[in-house]
């Protein structure tokens, strides 16, 4: 007897509660903060590696898919009530790459040009501390103003 075999592909959330990716930003801004105080060792070498693996896991499959976003979805969002609202994770995911390139020149950096490094995990350090802070993520902003322009130099070609 031949039987048939059905595979479930679970999906990826097209919107994600606003609240864990402040979460992860709050996390975020204090490894980057140890980085850059551990910056001269190989603490901090050791520490921005595994930020990038955060940043790349939430670059490629999603913010909740991530390390941080597991954290927040097994531990903190259970305490808390449902979100006003949700937020589309494109803007999110372009944040993360946008991390990932910073965290990923703050490495070579420190291995070859310190002064390079710090200043690049610095860069990512205030952008992550103005989303747990204040909620503005730049990567987000960025993502929107690439959006509305691109379509514009589009159509104005044609």
């Amino acid at each position: 007897m031949a039987q048939s075999l059905t595979v479930r592909v679970k999906s990826r959330p097209t919107e994600v509660d606003p609240r864990g990716p402040r979460f992860a930003a709050a996390l975020t801004t204090v490894v980057l903060a140890l980085v850059l105080v551990f910056a001269s060792t190989w603490v901090g070498v050791v520490l921005l590696a595994m930020q990038i693996v955060v940043f790349a896991i939430g670059a490629l499959a999603g913010p909740a898919a991530s390390p941080y976003g597991d954290l927040f979805r097994r531990f903190v969002r259970p305490r808390l009530g449902p979100p006003g609202e949700l937020e589309d994770v494109r803007p999110l995911r372009f944040a993360q790459q946008v991390g990932l390139g910073f965290s990923l020149v703050g490495l070579v950096g420190l291995l070859v040009l310190p002064v390079l490094g710090v200043v690049a995990v610095a860069c990512a350090l205030g952008a992550a501390f103005l989303n747990a802070a204040f909620g503005l993520c730049l990567g987000c902003e960025a993502y929107l103003l690439i959006r509305r322009v691109r379509p514009a130099r589009l159509s104005s070609t044609h």
